[in-house]
């Protein structure tokens, strides 16, 4: 736990500081949430609104049913954190230990709170069932709490103000936890904060390296923190792209925007058509809007992606508007009969190659009569590759009227990978031609 609080230290002053910023912690409690069969969504969520009311969440974590563990937890939140939001935990039961971790943390004592208990009683005797012993464990109230509404549920939430930080208990059920912070924590937070909101935009970036794209960025984005509206960045490489993620935080959303708008402005400027979506969208979506705006179909002919690619192109709503025809041709012979791809020159080149990659580009142009054929052919793995041609070397080919573009090339990963990358380069592939295209 030491190790893990000067490096989280450490973490805290190499980060970009814009101004004071309201640092928070989010705990999900539940030995459940440490299993293959449970997911912790209650942070996303919790994550999103604290963001517009102006925090910072630097920490999230998931403990387990363990209070000698929580107790650690929250000891070593309270060193730096102005919020702390646990969810779960709450329940009647011996394993239900977030009162008593915080409890203990503090140093106070718990006592039985009538009312809620009366309130617990009168829902079970709604459903014509007496209320059993042990639901009076969630009566429980460590000093100087005071209790949050929960309409939803047995377990009332606590809210607890110590030191400089702000400790919120909500129950772990979504259905239970959401109304309750958008009804009743969220104004009490925003008035904490001071009415500062954080606001991000996200730049996703394909065809460069992490290394290349701060190399080229960087000497913008290092000012940016001496702004008026001051935004933090952070880069971070994802499967088959870049992404940037800037954070403004602003007193208002016009302020935030502004300043935002003209940040994006300055890394379009840097990276030119390597930006290919500043609004979150994905590459089937921006491929697709392109399609759309200039009123041409498209038609793939894939072999070792296996219809990814055409699945991510129709993934997209109205995708039948562009969306002419796809096709898996994985043998030789399927290349041959179904596209047109001489025999001879998969014999000449291998599958794997230029030539038949366009090929196979232009035979699916034009048995579906499209504007726009794209083709991949490749060795996915783990197996079938060679040294001249390894496991991860693809061709990928587009072909236009007037416009044909052909490349190969070498991914790494295994085979969901090398899919996966496969259908972001062809995708990246028309829409660099789609941009030449008016």
């Amino acid at each position: 736990m030491q190790a893990f609080r000067l490096a989280f230290t450490a973490d805290l002053k190499v980060r970009t500081t814009i101004g004071h910023v309201m640092r928070a912690c989010i705990i999900a409690v539940g030995s459940e949430m440490l299993t293959p069969f449970r997911v912790d969504t209650n942070s996303l969520f919790v994550t999103e609104l604290l963001n517009t009311i102006g925090y910072d969440v630097r920490m999230k974590s998931v403990v387990g049913d363990d209070v000698a563990e929580l107790t650690s937890m929250l000891r070593g939140a309270l060193e730096w954190a102005d919020v702390i939001v646990l969810t779960g935990g709450l329940g009647p039961t011996e394993d239900d230990i977030t009162r008593d971790a915080l409890a203990r943390v503090l140093n106070v004592s718990m006592s039985e709170n009538e009312a809620v208990v009366s309130r617990i009683r009168e829902r079970f005797a709604k459903r014509g069932i007496t209320m059993p012993e042990i639901n009076r464990r969630q009566g429980m109230v460590p000093q100087g709490a005071t209790l949050l509404d929960n309409p939803n549920g047995t377990a009332p939430g606590l809210w607890i103000e110590h030191g400089r930080a702000a400790i919120v208990l909500l129950p772990g059920p979504p259905r239970e936890m959401k109304p309750m912070f958008e009804s009743v924590v969220r104004d009490r937070l925003t008035r904490r904060a001071g009415g500062a909101g954080l606001f991000r935009r996200v730049l996703k970036i394909t065809g460069r390296t992490e290394s290349d794209v701060d190399a080229t960025v960087q000497p913008i984005y290092g000012q940016w923190s001496s702004q008026d509206v001051p935004i933090s960045t952070t880069i971070l490489a994802v499967l088959g792209q870049i992404e940037l993620h800037l954070t403004a935080r602003a007193s208002d959303r016009a302020a935030a925007e502004c300043t935002l708008d003209a940040a994006v402005g300055q890394l379009q400027s840097a990276l030119g058509e390597a930006i290919y979506s500043v609004n979150g969208l994905g590459l089937e979506a921006v491929v697709g809007e392109l399609l759309r705006d200039r009123t041409l179909t498209i038609a793939t002919a894939e072999s070792c992606s296996g219809g990814l690619l055409s699945s991510r192109l129709t993934d997209i709503p109205g995708s039948s508007a562009y969306m002419q025809q796809g096709v898996v041709c994985y043998t030789n012979e399927s290349k041959t009969a179904w596209l047109g791809v001489p025999a001879t020159l998969i014999e000449e080149y291998g599958a794997v190659s230029e030539p038949v990659a366009k090929a196979m580009a232009a035979g699916i142009r034009n048995v579906a009569a499209a504007d726009i054929g794209v083709s991949i052919t490749g060795i996915a793995g783990p197996g079938g590759g060679t040294p001249e041609k390894p496991v991860g070397t693809v061709a990928i080919a587009v072909s236009a009227a007037g416009d044909e573009r052909v490349r190969t090339f070498q991914f790494f990963g295994g085979r969901d990978l090398v899919k996966f990358q496969s259908t972001q380069a062809a995708l990246n592939m028309v829409r660099l031609m789609l941009l030449r295209t008016k």
